[in-house]
C-alpha cells in the first residue's frame, strides 16, 4: 500500500472498454470476437482527504470528486517525471474546491 496524504498528486490507470480507444489509451487490446477494445488511460488526480476506512478522496483537474481504496493497485504516487511530463494535467488544489 502506497503511503498517501493530503495534497499528493497520484495518477490512477483506469481501465476501460469501448469500440473506439481514444488517443490517450495504452495497452490497448481487442476483446474476444474483436468488437471492442480494452485498454488503460491515466488520469491525473490529487488526494484532499484521507479516510481511517483505507479510503482516500481525490479530486480532477474538473472537480469531479471520487472515493477510492488507498490498497487500489491502479495507483501510482505521481513523481518528478510525472511533473515533467505531465504537470499540466494534476488538479491544483487552490483552484478546486475541496
Amino acid at each position: 500500500m502506497i503511503r498517501l496524504r493530503v495534497g499528493d498528486p497520484i495518477v490512477y490507470h483506469k481501465p476501460k472498454s469501448s469500440f473506439s480507444p481514444g488517443p490517450r489509451a495504452r495497452q490497448v487490446y481487442p476483446l474476444e470476437h474483436g468488437e471492442a477494445y480494452h485498454y488503460v488511460v491515466d488520469k491525473f488526480w490529487k488526494v484532499t482527504k484521507v479516510n481511517d476506512d483505507g479510503t482516500i478522496e481525490v479530486v480532477t483537474r474538473k472537480g469531479k470528486k471520487h472515493s477510492i481504496s488507498a490498497k487500489d493497485p491502479n495507483i501510482t504516487k505521481a513523481g518528478l517525471l510525472h511533473h515533467f511530463l505531465y504537470g499540466k494535467r494534476f488538479p491544483k488544489l487552490d483552484e478546486v474546491q475541496s
